[in-house]
This record gives structure tokens, C-alpha cells and sequence, in this order.
């Protein structure tokens, strides 16, 4: 379950990623507005930009839930804490030598 679960995480990572580099920044708009408007867009000025926010955005859910539940998942995988295997020693404080 763990290992699928990290597989998934992965996956929504890089998607992630890539999706958020494809998008344009808000300031394509002003380009627009001179009439830049890019003919090269598949999805037409719009609609690219509708889906590309919901694949984002749902990218972003499955990747916080997937945090989530990897954390949730591996502090029950092992019963332990961090520091438990950390042994305190004591510190000798001797006297200064003058």
C-alpha cells in the first residue's frame, strides 16, 4: 500500500510540475489587449486556460492527500519516534582549571 501510494505521489508531483509550467503567467492577458492574442493555442485562449487551472487544481488535491496519507501511513508503519533511538548521555561539567 505504502509503495503504491509513493508511486502516485511521484506521478502527481511531475504532473504538477509540468502543469504549472505550461500555464501562462496573468500577464498574457495585458499582451492580448495589443493585440498579441496567440494563434498557437490548441484550446483556444479560454478554454486552455479553464483546463489547465482544473488540472492544477486537482493535481494539487491528490498530491496534498497523498502527503497526507503517506504521513499518516508510515508514523503507524513504525511505532517509533525520531529521537528514540537517541540515548541522552550526561555532560560531566568539571571545574575550570586556573
Amino acid at each position: 500500500m505504502i509503495i503504491a501510494l509513493v508511486i502516485l505521489h511521484v506521478l502527481v508531483a511531475v504532473f504538477l510540475v509540468g502543469v504549472v509550467l505550461i500555464q501562462q503567467g496573468k500577464s498574457a492577458d495585458l499582451a492580448a489587449a495589443f493585440g498579441g492574442q496567440g494563434s498557437q493555442t490548441a484550446f483556444g485562449p479560454r478554454g486552455a486556460a479553464n483546463l489547465l487551472t482544473r488540472m492544477t487544481t486537482y493535481s494539487a488535491i491528490i498530491f496534498m492527500l497523498t502527503s497526507v496519507g503517506l504521513t499518516i501511513l508510515l508514523s503507524r508503519a513504525s511505532d517509533r519516534s525520531v529521537l528514540s533511538g537517541h540515548t541522552p548521555t550526561q555532560q560531566q561539567q568539571s571545574a575550570p582549571k586556573k
